[in-house]
């Protein structure tokens, strides 16, 4: 179908809205004074930088194929997730940078693919191999960010976005976050045990996320000076927060909330091949894992979580019982917020692509049901 109309609820604002659509994009987006006859929802579709795999797929193997990727893009756009960031962690140079390599082909080859998989996120190997804030990174694969190995990532990417994710105070950080920025790269404070001078430099010279804050360091902290407070303390950062319950408790979630400018906040799962899936045992890179009931994974014998197995519409229903606010309210951290740190075309906008979320409702605004369009 190249050319409709939907009226619904506008899950940004909450009011009536009718928005059309012809050849693949809007050209047409109005308020309305006529109610929906039910309680359907649209909105822009939710973007996660973040996703080391899914519905079962690790994408840190050596033998990913097309169908693997489009098995895990299609469990992502079943709950609501139109683009993502493909993610690799820590791991061997040359392994990673020909996992990469072999990701970006099949992506250029495939057209979901090349609409779902909308840049790269790379994780390590220049982080903290401090114990506690290395996380779930091996500390003996840690690397010096030289020019060389940024440039690397850059040939293999071509255009495309790349978040880089890398610890400042290692040797090498500040001028890798330098060249990075040089390089096109949208770069990420994670994995860091940096003190404030040092992240003051680096969100001093441009915008500047942080990977997922209040993971990545050790599970115990000195209350009066630690990587948390220095984070938050630090001005023009864009934090992540992993909305599982888990990751980030209920009450630091709220927390973080109130200190946090909320356009300063977005959601990621960091899922990994366990999301969408069930409980069992999965491979993440060099790991097996086991995922029990309650959806938590952490490394084998220790209580330090390692990804998650939280899909994208529960992202959102998860951080609105935490925040004990609407579903609707949290919606911009998912989807807008992302999108713009990284530079993606989303959004409700006359002549962007025609990509939108509905959503149903019950009658006391419960999530029943999502579904992704694209034409």
């Amino acid at each position: 179908m190249n050319r409709g109309e939907v009226h619904a609820w506008n899950i940004l604002d909450r009011q009536p809205i009718i928005v059309k659509w012809d050849e693949g994009v809007f050209t047409e987006i109005s308020a309305t004074n006529k109610k929906p006859e039910q309680d359907k929802w649209i909105g822009p579709p939710l973007v996660d930088l973040q996703i080391n795999g899914f519905a079962g797929i690790d994408f840190q193997q050596d033998n990913l194929s097309v169908d693997q990727l489009i098995h895990a893009t299609s469990g992502l756009e079943d709950a609501g997730c139109s683009k993502f960031c493909f993610t690799l962690i820590t791991s061997e140079w040359d392994l990673m940078t020909e996992r990469l390599a072999k990701a970006k082909q099949l992506r250029d080859k495939h057209t979901k693919l090349q609409k779902s998989i909308a840049g790269w996120h790379i994780e390590g190997p220049f982080l903290s191999a401090e114990t506690g804030y290395c996380g779930a990174h091996p500390p003996n694969l840690m690397l010096e960010p030289t020019e060389a190995l940024l440039t690397k990532i850059r040939d293999i990417t071509g255009s495309d976005p790349v978040m880089l994710t890398m610890a400042p105070e290692i040797e090498g950080g500040l001028s890798a976050f330098s060249t990075a920025r040089e390089l096109g790269f949208q770069v990420s404070i994670g994995h860091t045990n940096a003190p404030d001078n040092i992240i003051r430099r680096v969100t001093a010279s441009g915008s500047t996320g942080f990977t997922h804050l209040g993971n990545g360091c050790p599970a115990e902290l000195r209350r009066d000076d630690n990587i948390l407070w220095r984070a938050l303390d630090s001005p023009n950062l864009k934090y992540s927060l992993i909305p599982d319950r888990w990751h980030v408790s209920p009450s630091l979630f709220r927390i973080l909330h109130r200190l946090i400018n909320k356009n300063s906040i977005y959601y990621t799962t960091d899922s990994m091949a366990a999301a969408g899936s069930g409980p069992g045992k999965y491979q993440f890179g060099h790991l097996e894992l086991e995922v029990g009931e309650e959806e938590i994974v952490r490394l084998p014998g220790t209580a330090n979580l390692a990804g998650s197995a939280l899909t994208p519409i529960n992202c959102i229903r998860y951080a609105s019982e935490m925040l004990r606010c609407d579903w609707q309210d949290t919606w911009k951290n998912y989807s807008i917020i992302p999108a713009e740190f990284m530079n993606l075309i989303t959004g409700f906008k006359i002549g962007a692509p025609a990509e939108f979320v509905e959503v149903e409702t019950n009658s006391n605004n419960t999530i029943k049901a999502i579904n992704l369009h694209r034409y």
